[in-house]
């Protein structure tokens, strides 16, 4: 009976011995530098379980032994807590290290600026080429209504998603603005106002000079007098498509209703999406009695009360464009 008691310690002894040792091999390997020598880009679908996910991490070279990543995982009590997506593994990085990541949900975020000033054409056209995004635009979306700034998204968003995005973003944007607008402005629609802020963000894109601009056109709008614009001439003669040549007098006489030297009003709709600042500076326009401005060579604009002030410096700048053609 001694000899048993003996032989049933001892194996319990061994086993104990044993399962320590399993136990220490184990998290040392969890613990120590993983095989990937440079950094790794892998998916996790949503939905998968803890034994595809180890089995995916194996096969793309992210760790040495699925069955370890695994067996700790549970261990720890960490399967319920993994998250779908994409995720950027370090080079050497510790199976310890993959299961934190994959516990935090810091995937790999993707992004895509458009520019303000841009118009729907452009914008669809940036999305269009963007990467990793799903689906097609199947819907222009409509001048002026999308906030032009960075987007960041996740592999297999779809471009339809990236837009509505931008939409409710420059959605609230004009009602925050709005409501700050400056008394007795010239116009009494937020889409009027989105209007004249994509003239003033194709104007100028000087922060200082945003408000100036407004003020001109604002002044110009109170004085039943065209804004003529060159923007406007130009997206209504390429339908926001940008032109690649200078304006020729036939353009300004274009019968088209975004010809801002033949209407006297606003055109029908934005001829580009403004940012912020450019809507701001339209809702809160610099109190100011110039009507004109023309460009002054060094990137701004040169501003007038009077059209012989206003010749005055479109002689000045005509000069400055024949010094640099020679």
């Amino acid at each position: 009976m001694r000899r048993l008691l003996s032989a049933v310690f001892s194996l319990a002894v061994l086993a104990a011995i044993t399962a320590a040792g399993v136990f220490y091999y184990g998290q040392t390997r969890f613990d120590a530098p993983g095989p990937a020598r440079q950094a790794l880009e892998i998916e996790i679908p949503a939905g998968s379980g803890l034994n595809a996910i180890a089995a995916r991490l194996e096969r793309e070279g992210a760790i040495e032994s699925g069955d370890i990543f695994r067996y700790a995982t549970r261990f720890k009590q960490a399967e319920r807590g993994l998250q779908a997506g994409e995720y950027e593994i370090p080079p050497a990085a510790s199976m310890a290290d993959i299961l934190a990541l994959l516990q935090s949900g810091k995937t790999i975020e993707r992004r895509v600026t458009i520019p303000e000033g841009f118009t729907s054409a452009q914008i669809v056209a940036t999305l269009n080429a963007a990467q990793n995004l799903d689906g097609e635009i199947t819907t222009v979306p409509a001048e002026g209504s999308l906030a032009p700034e960075t987007y960041f998204y996740r592999k297999g968003e779809t471009r339809e998603a990236v837009i509505a995005r931008m939409r409710a973003a420059q959605t609230a944007i004009i009602d925050e603005l709005w409501a700050t607008r400056a008394p007795d402005l010239p116009f009494d629609t937020k889409e009027e106002a989105l209007i004249l802020a994509s003239i003033v963000e194709k104007e100028t894109g000087i922060g200082s000079e945003r408000a100036h601009v407004a003020g001109v056109f604002v002044n110009r709008l109170r004085k039943k007098m065209r804004l003529q614009t060159d923007p406007t001439v130009i997206y209504g003669v390429t339908k926001g498509q940008g032109m690649d040549r200078p304006i020729t007098r036939s353009d300004l006489k274009d019968d088209n209703p975004y010809n801002t030297y033949l209407i006297p009003a606003l055109p029908p709709g934005p001829i580009a999406h403004p940012g912020r600042a450019a809507i701001e500076a339209t809702l809160n326009p610099k109190e100011t009695n110039d009507l004109y401005f023309v460009a002054d060579g060094t990137g701004g604009h040169a501003f007038a009360k009077t059209l012989a002030e206003h010749n005055r410096n479109v002689a000045k700048w005509r000069k400055i464009e024949r010094e640099r053609a020679n």
